[in-house]
């Protein structure tokens, strides 16, 4: 059920939710955002892109003040955006690492492997150099070169197993105060420090305005929103291409990712 009146603070995910399949936002949505800053509503990318992917995300969603980034990892205040503020910096010991996917191939069987660790201006990951990573660069290195110090996160993806079985696996398998796992639609798993998720990156954010999560509207379309959708009060809205678990946390539903589903739904929204 919505709440009343407008949001304080709108958070979107990008890929799968804002940004369409040929990888652009429209100027509708881009508008769309700008009318909701004008009506006082704070903006935030939440997104699981790491760092050194931040310029790609001030790209895709200009009118943010702040953005969620790393799945959590990463919080940033650029509301000043010649000076970003660095509100939360988490990483994982990569010993840790080693432990989760040793942990997961005793079960599994030899995991594809990516670890991303660099957060300057397109670092590559490093790792297994795999086909079906269709998105960046990757640098291919021996796993033990990549985990001896800490790391943003890691990526693990098995090549007889369902991301979503390898997910529900991992879960089983890896304790939360160890690491936390989950899946962003890249047919990869992902693990991240433990505590680290879209909902505590958000917290700092509501903390640094004094805003509640009864007043956080948010929008998703897949795992690594549920935490999100679980925390936010005000309304949480999945595109209509969104994975069935987040379907059923939501709200409501609203158009595709290449419909501007969510612009579509927060210009109704500001209309009223």
């Amino acid at each position: 059920m919505r709440g009343s009146g407008l949001p304080k603070l709108i958070a979107t995910d990008l890929d799968g939710t804002l940004v369409r399949s040929d990888e652009t936002v429209s100027d509708f949505t881009h508008d769309v955002f700008e009318r909701a800053r004008a009506a006082g509503i704070h903006v935030v990318g939440a997104t699981g892109r790491g760092p050194r992917l931040t310029e790609l995300v001030r790209m895709d969603i200009p009118a943010a003040e702040f953005l969620v980034m790393g799945g959590g990892s990463r919080v940033l205040d650029v509301r000043d955006p010649d000076h970003p503020v660095v509100l939360r910096d988490e990483r994982l010991d990569g010993a840790v690492l080693a432990d989760v996917l040793t942990r997961l191939e005793r079960e599994l069987g030899t995991l594809s492997v990516l670890i991303e660790a660099g957060d300057d201006h397109g670092a590559p990951l490093l790792g297994d150099a795999d086909p079906n990573w269709r998105y960046d660069a990757v640098e291919a290195r021996v796993r033990a070169e990549c985990l001896t110090g800490p790391v943003i996160k890691g990526f693990a993806r098995h090549p007889e197993c369902d991301v979503d079985d390898l997910l529900a696996t991992a879960q089983r398998l890896i304790p939360p105060d160890l690491a936390t796992v989950t899946q962003a639609g890249l047919g990869y798993i992902e693990i991240c420090p433990p505590g680290v998720d879209k909902a505590t990156g958000l917290m700092v954010v509501a903390t640094a305005l004094g805003i509640d999560p009864g007043d956080v509207l948010v929008f998703g379309d897949m795992p690594n929103d549920i935490p999100m959708f679980r925390w936010a009060g005000f309304a949480r809205i999945a595109v209509a291409n969104a994975h069935p678990q987040l379907r059923a946390l939501a709200d409501e539903t609203t158009l595709t990712n290449d419909e501007d589903g969510v612009a579509v739904y927060l210009e109704a929204m500001l209309s009223l």
